[in-house]
């Protein structure tokens, strides 16, 4: 197990250098001048040089590369070109809302995808299946900007059911300690606060949700039909253990034995969509500081968002991968047996 785990970690810091390398030199590739940036629009030519001296960007690129790893690993992605300041402290600021709208976006997918699935593999080939298949393929084809989009027109600004933009109402802002809108109400007891932010995520996590909802039922759904035709059911059937205990004690939990990476993955995969939605709905997050980062042509802050998306993901995975060899005894005999 401590081998495994060993070596698991060794490959994701070997993944997180590739994607740091790659979203270097992929940086190096966005147009404009980032001294002249973030020295100003009415700065001299002398002034400019000097930032790009302070910047180190009249360096070799091998030697900007080298520099770029030294501050990565000491925690230093640099200084934001637009906001004057670490890019560090600028995503610390902006990750919570993220992150809460992911967690909101996958309890959702959770939520709907898992009893889809499962309805759809108990009645196979029956019109509930038939119907549940359907909405596998509308889910997983509707872009998610567009779905966005139709939610922010339709349920906010025609119907007026949900708020259209930010985490919170005028004047219902909690106060900030983790950064959380929905646990920072909790923190504080306030109800009506919770109520808002929770109001505030649903439609964004709803558009979030949409195509991950198709993939993870659609997941679900394979898994359990495969289960439920193992000998064990084949047995369990046979001692008379009720349809009901089958099916949630027996092909669930073998069933979801696989679901499992597939949901950790679309963690990850969530945090790099919330872009879209972020920017719809106008939420302070990850998504929309990349996407303002790229308008004002801010290097720093896109390599250094992009960059933390991707360690994210990258630990994700880790994560995932240890779990599931820690719940599912399959798992843990091949990795444990493996050379």
């Amino acid at each position: 197990m401590n081998k495994y785990i060993s070596r698991r970690v060794g490959l994701a810091l070997v993944s997180i250098w590739g994607v740091a390398t790659i979203v270097f030199f992929l940086s190096k590739l966005i147009p404009g001048d980032i001294a002249r940036i973030a020295a100003g629009r009415t700065a001299t030519a002398e002034q400019v040089a000097q930032v790009r001296e302070k910047l180190g960007l009249d360096e070799p690129l091998l030697a900007q590369y080298g520099a770029f790893l030294g501050r990565a690993v000491r925690g230093d992605l640099g200084t934001s070109a637009f906001t004057h300041q670490s890019v560090v402290s600028d995503i610390a600021a902006v990750l919570p809302t993220t992150v809460q709208l992911v967690i909101v976006s996958m309890l959702i997918t959770l939520l709907i995808a898992v009893p889809l699935g499962v309805v759809a593999a108990v009645n196979e080939g029956r019109a509930a299946d038939t119907a549940a298949r359907i909405i596998f393929v509308i889910g997983g084809g509707i872009p998610v900007f567009w779905l966005a989009i139709m939610l922010r027109w339709l349920l906010g600004a025609n119907l007026g059911w949900f708020p259209i933009s930010g985490t919170n109402g005028f004047g219902m802002s909690p106060p900030t300690v983790t950064g959380f809108t929905l646990a920072d109400s909790l923190v504080f007891g306030s109800v009506a606060n919770f109520v808002d932010s929770f109001l505030h995520l649903l439609l964004p996590a709803l558009a979030l949700s949409a195509p991950f909802v198709a993939t993870l039922a659609r997941n679900v759904r394979s898994n359990m039909m495969s289960a439920l035709k193992s000998d064990f059911i084949s047995f369990a059937i046979a001692k008379g253990v009720p349809p009901r205990r089958i099916i949630v004690r027996h092909g669930l939990r073998s069933a979801m034995g696989s679901t499992l990476t597939l949901v950790g993955m679309q963690f990850g995969w969530m945090i790099s969509a919330a872009l879209l939605v972020e920017t719809v709905f106008s939420l302070p997050g990850v998504g929309s500081y990349l996407h303002m980062g790229i308008i004002n042509q801010d290097t720093f802050s896109v390599l250094g968002g992009v960059l933390v998306i991707g360690i994210v993901f990258i630990c994700l995975a880790v994560v995932v991968d240890v779990l599931q060899m820690a719940i599912d005894p399959r798992v843990r005999l091949s990795q444990v047996g493996a050379p």
